[in-house]
């Protein structure tokens, strides 16, 4: 136990200034590092070990605030060794190795260092300690006991004598009492202690805990829905944050995780691509550890199970040098799943997938891990015939199918990888109604098959329409995923038109879950059709169909096979971009874009490895933006872009026609057309089609959205529309398409280009026009944005609006360019605006000259301005200025005037 102080003026006066760098250590860093080193060098002169041990402390733990665990380590370890130091200051130097090793990937070995101390500390300093313990317990997943540290230690610390080391200990227990709560999914109690914990630390002037306790709160408002809020706290934490570079990476891997949880791997995925490098260098093993494995899974979600599998392994060889085995089955799960997409299903891998479930499920008690896994393994046994595995595995997810288990999406997985070990007490009902429709399948019962998805599907529907936030619906409704996904293929092997548009639409609603609306029959879509017809797209496997709905009938067509038709619309893309560039006589657009054009800091369809991810830091001024590296026009076999054909955009396009819509001419007749895309057609500027010159056209998320924003834009008509309009930086033509635009229309009016104002606008603008450059990010759709003077709007930024515009035009290239990590509709600005109740959008898909867009749009609105609809006033702005790359999205048939 610790002797009775001796009185100040008693005290060695090489302690006392030891001691207080130890307090400096927790306000500032660097001065602490500075006065520790001082005294340490004074101590060993004056051969005073006492003051020697605790100035390496104090160094040790400046050093831990920087960053720099290798540091602290070595000091600590070097306090501890310091000979002739009193069993106290060798017991508070062990207290603070705690951390720091549970930090650098050793929580079991800091949990035998706490025991160590304990003995020789004062009642207080095991309290402190206790808080320190629960660090170490919690990253082993022993949550229970960690929050039992906690309150045992917030019990004595709440009575103390409030010098500045005992505020801090008791901030500290309320944070990490708080994000234990976090991990255990109890959001109310974790906001309660971070709460806590920052009011004490501003109290007590600790700042640099305060900002540690704000970083947190970007993850804990993604897990509590608020989207948008979580991005703003991001911004803040980067600023607060910056210059601990440590620290600001566990807080982006942090995030991260939520961000996973939100089904937003493509944000996710951005923010480690910032974290990890970090958390390597700063050798902060048991984060790094913990961000790999979200990596691998992010990989795998995205589409790259090869890169999924190297980081999954890595991160489970870390985890296992760490003796963290509960972790150690998710990462296995990662590596498995991989193998399946990248190799023969073998019985072996199989009997992999089999023990993998068992062990989520015995060991660690992930039973809704354990299940998805499970009927993964039954779905590879079908592939080989095994059906006696795969009917064992089927019968454990069905066994109590007769109880209605309720049912809630659960955190991280790919369908259930969780960031934390976590108690899940049922079975996912998406997974054990997918798991009765293969039962039924197997004995050739389709009727009890498409009961079993319907009914599945109707569970998972409730659940989404309780969210109001878009990426939460997502979260929800994408664990049915792939149980639609079953039933439309069953429904495309019927062969019924009918069938195939309802189990489209069902997979549309939960693959695309920000635009989820109240299933349509095909008659109600007939109805708003007119003379017109709707065109949804089905991928079955390698091959796309097309089911077609017109005033008089609802066909089922063959298109053709999906890779001739993906890369005729790369040639065509890449033909737009060259024209592009080649009528400024410039460089092509990807190595070094000309000034003339609005430009996006993206590729167009590849997925590269690296310089791919957007800034998702604090907002900078346009004139400031990080560059992207360079890109590549197309990502895809070279040979693919021979001059001979990409260079022709009207050889591209016919091209495109004739295998798309060549095989359903007959079937849609000549007028409007409302397109339904899957996969990479929502990349293609349908207006590049020869057939489709002068001919409305409208792309929609589902035949339900469109039925949706075509009654919000009846609803909307009435008085004459409000028209905002802003003009971007750097672009000699914007101020001129604006001051073009606002002539169009009685009492239009235009904004300054920033984010406040232009947010202010979507509270009363029925029509918003924005010239600026595009910033669109294939991985992270909800940060792709438009380009303002004080930085950029992006897709997050309208989360929280009240409202959105009937009509907002954005006159930027690729803004409305989509792709996402599982198909279905995007998450980015045209899907955001729509998703927050515009009718329509009008948004670039391919790079446009700042001369040709502002040409194409004064048309466009003299046109929508005398009467025409959205649509048509496009078409035919388009045929005549030769600009095809602008996309109505929504529903555009309806005239604002």
């Amino acid at each position: 136990m610790s002797a009775t102080p001796d009185p100040p003026g008693d005290r060695d006066p090489l302690v006392v200034a030891a001691e207080a760098a130890v307090m400096r250590s927790l306000v500032d860093p660097d001065h602490a590092l500075q006065a520790g080193r001082f005294v340490l060098s004074a101590a060993r002169r004056a051969r005073n070990p006492e003051a020697e041990a605790v100035a390496l402390r104090a160094i040790a733990l400046a050093d831990r605030e920087l960053g720099d665990l290798r540091s602290a380590e070595h000091h600590l370890r070097t306090a501890i060794a310091t000979e002739g130091a009193p069993p106290e200051r060798v017991a508070q130097a062990r207290l603070s190795l705690v951390t720091v090793r549970t930090e650098r990937g050793h929580p079991l070995q800091a949990l035998r260092v706490a025991a160590q101390a304990w003995s020789h500390l004062s009642p207080l300093d095991r309290a402190k300690l206790d808080t320190q313990r629960a660090v170490a317990l919690a990253r082993l997943g022993r949550h229970q006991e960690a929050i039992a540290s906690c309150d045992r230690a917030l019990r004595v610390l709440v009575t103390a004598p409030g010098t500045i080391d005992d505020r801090r200990f008791l901030a500290g227990g309320m944070l990490n009492r708080g994000l234990v709560h976090s991990y255990r999914g109890d959001w109310d109690a974790a906001m309660r202690d971070l709460t806590a914990c920052l009011e004490i630390s501003q109290r007590s002037g600790l700042r640099h805990l305060a900002r540690l306790s704000a970083a947190n709160l970007p993850f804990l408002a993604v897990r509590r829905g608020d989207i948008a809020g979580a991005f703003k706290h991001y911004r803040e934490a980067e600023d607060t944050l910056f210059g601990f570079p440590e620290r600001l990476a566990t807080m982006r891997a942090d995030f991260a995780g939520a961000l996973l949880a939100a089904h937003l791997p493509g944000e996710a995925r951005a923010m480690l691509s910032l974290a990890v490098p970090d958390l390597e260098a700063s050798g902060a093993h048991v984060a790094l550890a913990e961000a790999r494995l979200k990596l691998a899974q992010v990989e795998l979600l995205t589409g790259d199970p090869h890169r999924a599998r190297q980081v999954a392994e890595q991160a489970a060889a870390e985890l296992a040098a760490q003796d963290r085995t509960s972790w150690l089955p998710l990462a296995r799960e990662v590596v498995l799943r991989s193998r399946l997409a990248l190799e023969p299903v073998t019985p072996a891998l199989v009997a992999e997938l089999v023990a993998c479930a068992d062990e989520l499920e015995y060991g660690f008690a992930h039973l809704a891990g354990a299940a998805a896994l499970r009927l993964v393994a039954a779905e590879a046994a079908l592939a080989m015939d095994d059906h006696p595995t795969a009917s064992g595995q089927l019968a454990r997810l069905t066994e109590h199918a007769e109880r209605e288990e309720p049912w809630a999406p659960v955190g991280t997985r790919l369908t259930s990888l969780a960031a934390e070990p976590a108690r899940t007490p049922e079975i996912p009902v998406p997974v054990r109604q997918h798991a009765l429709a293969l039962e039924a399948s197997l004995q050739e019962d389709a009727t009890g098959a498409f009961r079993a998805v319907r009914n599945g599907l109707s569970e998972v529907s409730e659940r989404v329409e309780t969210f109001d936030d878009p990426s939460l619906r997502a979260h929800a409704a994408r664990a049915g995923e792939r149980l639609a996904a079953f039933g439309l293929g069953l429904a495309v092997r019927g062969g019924c038109a009918g069938e195939v548009f309802e189990f489209a639409e069902r997979w549309r609603a939960v693959a695309a879950a920000s635009h989820a609306c109240s299933l349509v029959a095909p008659d109600r879509v007939r109805a708003g059709l007119g003379s017109g017809a709707l065109v949804e797209f089905v991928a079955d496997e390698d091959a796309l169909l097309a089911v077609v709905i017109t005033a008089e009938r609802v066909v089922l067509r063959r298109v053709g096979d999906v890779r001739p038709i993906k890369e005729a619309i790369v040639r065509l893309r890449y033909a737009l971009r060259r024209r592009s560039a080649e009528r400024y006589n410039a460089p092509q657009p990807g190595y070094d874009d000309p000034p003339g054009l609005r430009h996006a800091d993206e590729p167009e369809l590849g997925t590269p490895r690296h310089g791919d991810e957007p800034d998702l830091g604090a907002r900078r001024q346009a004139d400031e933006r990080v560059p992207a590296a360079p890109r590549h026009a197309v990502e895809q076999d070279p040979a693919l872009c021979s001059p001979c054909d990409v260079g022709n955009v009207e050889a591209a396009g016919l091209e495109v026609e004739r295998l798309l819509l060549r095989p359903l001419l007959a079937d849609l007749g000549d007028g409007p057309l409302v397109v339904v895309p899957v996969g990479a057609l929502h990349t293609l500027p349908w207006g590049a089609l020869p057939c489709l010159r002068e001919r409305p056209v409208t792309v929609s998320a589902s035949a339900a959205a469109w039925v949706h924003a075509k009654e919000l834009g009846l609803a909307r008509r009435g008085d004459p529309p409000v028209v905002v309009a802003a003009a971007g930086p750097a672009l000699a033509h914007a101020h001129a398409e604006v001051a073009s635009v606002l002539a169009c229309h009685p009492d239009g009016r235009e904004v300054p280009a920033h984010t406040r104002a232009v947010l202010e606008a979507l509270e009363v603008a029925d029509v918003l026009h924005l010239a600026a450059h595009g910033v669109f990010h294939a991985r992270s759709p909800l940060v792709s944005g438009i380009t303002l003077d004080d930085g950029s709007l992006m897709a997050y930024d309208l989360l929280d609006t009240p409202r959105s515009p009937g009509l907002v035009v954005l006159s930027a290239c690729n803004s409305g360019m989509s792709r996402t990590p599982v198909e279905g509709a995007p998450l980015g600005l045209p899907g955001t605006f729509l998703a927050k109740g515009s009718s329509c959008v009008v948004a670039g898909l391919v790079p446009v000259r700042d001369e040709a867009a502002r040409a194409l749009m004064s048309m466009f609105h003299e046109l929508v301005a005398a009467g025409h609809a959205p649509d048509a006033a496009l078409a035919a702005a388009a045929a005549k200025t030769g600009e095809t790359g602008f996309v109505c999205f929504g529903a555009g048939d309806q005239p604002l005037y």
